[in-house]
């Protein structure tokens, strides 16, 4: 393994979509959310132990889950262990984590993975990241993994390649030609007819001095802040100074604020048993199904007529549902959501509503 190499898991989300499973004090990639014995974060930190030493393994979180972390990654040390003061999306926790590394080391590669993706073909994934970081060591560019589609899904987001770009080092890399965020149904099923659009994974790989190079001129706003920070990084003063610069930075995605600008921009047509968990009914398409295509979690629930329903109730709790079909139902703490799955999108609306009428006593 190269030395050179480095991950960073992004586990800083809340994970709205997943409510009421999900919640403000523990989002999802600190729940055990398949039945495992271990979380997703846990499963993330491992699946990464085969392409990087574990003492190049990084985690941001915000400050707020830092205890959360170092339980469940007992031997994560402090120095790996990146405390944002604030959520401001993706693009700033990268720029952070770029420069933080880049001071240890600047010959690193990076991979920037969120930690609560379900990756089935471990062995693919580890050998599409592996050739992207030895390309990465190469070549100034930027590479994210595309998912070959399998449905017009509109809750992810896509990527088009140049179907006439090759490259003979990797026949799966293809040259980027736009991005696109989540279409409707109508659109979505013409990105999957035309052949070339891949979901938008949200895995990324480059050097630190390609994405700093990307940053500096494309969000030179947000490069000011980090580079600032240059002589801090890795010293008892960063923590200090992040807490206050950290929350000039504005909150944006890297997507809109570097990817989708530059010219350099490569994926790899990835096939990985890949779902991010990011919904309900990703997590329908995950777990087993019963004889009507019941995703059931809870060893006390009774379904009578029943069809094509996730349920996710505590163990503990005698459950009888009667004549639903394509339903989520779910129970945790003190809070229980019934949503038809086609709507699933509504839920982040519910939250909000709830906050604003109920309080956060229920988020």
């Amino acid at each position: 393994m190269s030395k050179d190499n480095y991950v960073v898991i992004m586990a800083g989300g809340v994970g709205e979509r997943f409510w009421p499973m999900s919640r403000e004090s523990r989002p999802k990639q600190f729940i055990d959310i398949l039945g495992t014995g271990k979380t997703l974060l846990q499963q993330t930190y491992e699946r990464f132990h085969k392409v990087c030493g574990t003492e190049n393994i990084f985690v941001v979180t915000n400050k707020k889950y830092k205890k959360l972390v170092i339980d469940q990654i007992p031997d994560l040390s402090p120095e790996r262990l990146i405390c944002e003061p604030a959520r401001k999306n993706t693009a700033p926790c990268i720029a952070y984590a770029a420069y933080k590394i880049h001071d240890l080391n600047p010959r690193a590669s990076i991979v920037m993975a969120p930690s609560d993706h379900i990756i089935l073909k471990e062995d693919v994934f580890s050998d599409i990241i592996r050739s992207a970081l030895d390309a990465s060591h190469k070549e100034k560019r930027l590479f994210t993994l595309g998912i070959t589609p399998s449905r017009p899904d509109t809750g992810y987001g896509y990527i088009q390649f140049m179907e006439d770009s090759y490259f003979p080092e990797d026949e799966r890399l293809k040259k980027v030609k736009t991005f696109t965020e989540k279409p409707d149904l109508e659109l979505a099923k013409s990105f999957l007819e035309s052949g070339d659009f891949l979901w938008n994974s949200g895995i990324f790989v480059w050097s630190c001095e390609a994405i700093i190079a990307a940053f500096e001129q494309y969000q030179p706003e947000i490069s000011f802040v980090f580079r600032e920070a240059l002589g801090k990084y890795n010293t008892p003063e960063e923590q200090s100074y992040m807490d206050i610069a950290y929350t000039a930075c504005k909150s944006i995605s890297i997507d809109y604020a570097i990817m989708e600008k530059a010219d350099n921009v490569y994926v790899y047509i990835s096939d990985l048993g890949w779902s991010d968990l990011g919904t309900w009914g990703s997590l329908y398409d995950a777990r087993p199904k019963d004889g009507r295509n019941n995703a059931v979690v809870g060893k006390n629930t009774m379904l009578y007529d029943c069809n094509q329903c996730i349920v996710n109730v505590p163990e503990d709790k005698l459950v009888v549902i009667q004549g639903l079909e394509d339903y989520i139902v779910s129970e945790a703490d003190n809070a229980l959501l019934i949503c038809k799955k086609s709507q699933e999108q509504q839920i982040r609306k519910f939250v909000n509503d709830i906050k604003i009428r109920k309080g956060d006593a229920f988020i």
